[in-house]
């Protein structure tokens, strides 16, 4: 289990080559990388903000809830911090279990949970110098939702 936060690239090929290599008893590895996205053309950076120890702290938390939900074998977390432009890679989860569907769904949970409640603060900054922070969407806080115990 490994939850990273950095400002540096990451290659999500060796990444994931890397990830729960040589395990002969994983029947699925389920990854998921996000990008940047400019939908309305007008981006020209997002800078995400975080504190350190208690971002890490935070996914690790959640990481262990998945681990415990879904009975993973192993589980990455990679979130970048500081300055990306639209097109870069925010963030990388990786999952691997015995079964498929509990891959799936604890990369799922994941997902979700970093979208909405990860300690980190986005701010778009547009070509036209207007800036805003990043707010959470409603469909966001629905898809948490489903995990409810």
């Amino acid at each position: 289990m490994a939850v990273r936060v950095q400002t540096e690239a990451f290659d999500q090929g060796a990444e994931l080559s890397g990830f729960a290599q040589g395990r002969s008893d994983l029947g699925a590895v389920v990854s998921f990388t996000g990008v940047v996205r400019d939908e309305a053309g007008t981006l020209d950076r997002m800078e995400i903000e975080h504190y350190p120890g208690m971002t890490e702290k935070a996914i690790a938390a959640i990481v262990d809830e998945a681990t415990r939900r879904w009975s993973l074998a192993d589980c990455l977390v990679i979130h970048r911090h500081g300055p990306l432009r639209p097109g870069d890679q925010i963030m990388m989860v990786a999952t691997a279990s015995a079964h498929r569907v509990a891959a799936f769904e604890a990369a799922e949970f994941l997902m979700d949970y970093l979208k909405s409640r990860a300690p980190f603060w986005k701010k778009e900054f547009t070509k036209y110098g207007d800036t805003d922070w990043v707010d959470a969407k409603v469909n966001d806080e629905d898809a948490l939702k489903r995990w409810e115990e």
